[in-house]
């Protein structure tokens, strides 16, 4: 893999995300081994100070998979808030644990769901809860 870029996580993201991790079977844990590595190297800062330019979780990100050139948009949430559709993304599927903590213009390789890697590069954030004042959702 090449060099990962600095992640920013808020300090109310990570405790929530390490609660649900907690919760996990061993095997289920082993999956987001990747995830796990993230979350130990990221930059933790309060919700109040994260920049506007960072993913966080329930932010609404435009991005890119490469080498496809697709572009998305979701938004990035947590298991429960998860229903199904299309405009959401679980920071527990691939595609979510890539984008958590990376600013406007980063890419990351990451390991794909069905095997190999794929690249994930962040383009614009189109909503944050940080950014509005919503240091709680």
């Amino acid at each position: 893999m090449t060099e990962r870029p600095t992640l920013t996580l808020s300090s109310l993201d990570l405790h929530r995300i390490e609660q649900l991790l907690d919760a996990l079977s061993h095997d289920a844990l082993k999956a987001h081994a990747s995830l796990l590595e993230e979350l130990e190297r990221a930059n933790v800062v309060e919700p109040g100070d994260v920049p506007s330019t960072v993913v966080t979780m329930n932010s609404t990100v435009r991005f890119r998979t490469e080498p496809d050139g697709k572009e998305f948009e979701r938004t990035l949430v947590y298991p429960a808030g998860f229903d199904g559709s299309p405009e959401k993304v679980s920071v527990l599927a691939p595609i979510g644990s890539a984008m958590l903590g990376l600013s406007v213009g980063d890419s990351i390789e990451w390991p794909a769901p069905r095997g190999g890697t794929m690249t994930v590069r962040i383009m614009e954030i189109l909503y944050q809860p940080e950014s509005s004042g919503e240091f709680h959702r």
